[in-house]
């Protein structure tokens, strides 16, 4: 089992920035992908980036540039640097992770709100 806990979203202007990071702990090692979700109400959940054990990463177009994620060597935490924030970035933010044995899991989710 592993249990998943974000923390750093708030409130945020226009053009700011935030650091999310997750906090991984239990059967760690058995962690391959963790990744960063989002979600608006009434819509479903989408990947914003996610990154692999050997540090690979993937971001969703619409980030692409402007979000950052690294992972601890030690892959007990994650993190998302989030440059540049539109008012479209307004979202609960969700960690990810699976194992090598296709389990997944979530954590409770954080609320990054970018407004003025």
């Amino acid at each position: 089992q592993v249990q998943l806990v974000e923390s750093g979203g708030g409130v945020v202007e226009p053009g700011g920035s935030l650091m999310l990071s997750c906090a991984a702990s239990g059967s760690v090692s058995s962690i391959n992908v963790m990744a960063w979700y989002r979600q608006t109400p009434g819509k479903r959940r989408e990947v914003v980036a996610r990154i692999d054990n050997r540090g690979n990463s993937e971001y969703a177009d619409s980030v692409e540039g402007r979000f950052t994620i690294s992972r601890s060597s030690f892959k007990d935490m994650v993190y998302l640097k989030m440059n540049s924030l539109e008012a479209g970035d307004t979202a609960v933010y969700y960690c990810y992770a699976s194992s090598i044995n296709f389990n997944d899991y979530w954590g409770q989710g954080t609320q990054v709100t970018v407004s003025s």
